[in-house]
């Protein structure tokens, strides 16, 4: 007569946990995918064969329809010196670049327009491209 009680250990997985470290997880690669593409305006950059990398200071984007953005704020045409020497003061950069995201569509003028906004700002300027 076998009077021991038989004490068996459930074999369940205890998958709680799992859940809540997965949501962070989760969580965690959305909010490092929105924060590694600061280029929030979308335009399409023409190729070339080579391309620079510089670090990006100020990023001037020249959209399709010929609007200005620095950083991701409409500016006019008029006010985009003083609009670029703003974005440079808050960056606290010793060696400031700007880098320009020119839409395929976009004039070349407003490329130029850039260009001499950062050159009368004593700015080094590089165009963003695909490689091809």
């Amino acid at each position: 007569m076998n009077l021991r009680k038989h004490l068996r250990e459930s074999k369940d997985l205890g998958s709680s946990a799992l859940n809540d470290i997965l949501f962070i997880l989760l969580f965690f690669f959305l909010i490092i995918s929105t924060l590694a593409n600061p280029n929030l305006v979308k335009v399409s950059v023409p190729k070339a064969d080579s391309d620079s990398k510089a670090k990006q200071t100020v990023v001037v984007t020249v959209d399709s329809l010929q609007r200005f953005f620095i950083g991701t704020k409409i500016s006019n045409a008029d006010s985009l010196q003083s609009s670029i020497a703003t974005a440079v003061v808050k960056s606290h950069d010793a060696e400031p670049t700007v880098v320009i995201n020119g839409d395929k569509k976009a004039n070349f003028e407003n490329i130029v327009a850039v260009m001499r906004a950062a050159k009368a700002l004593h700015l080094k300027t590089v165009v963003a491209v695909d490689k091809k």
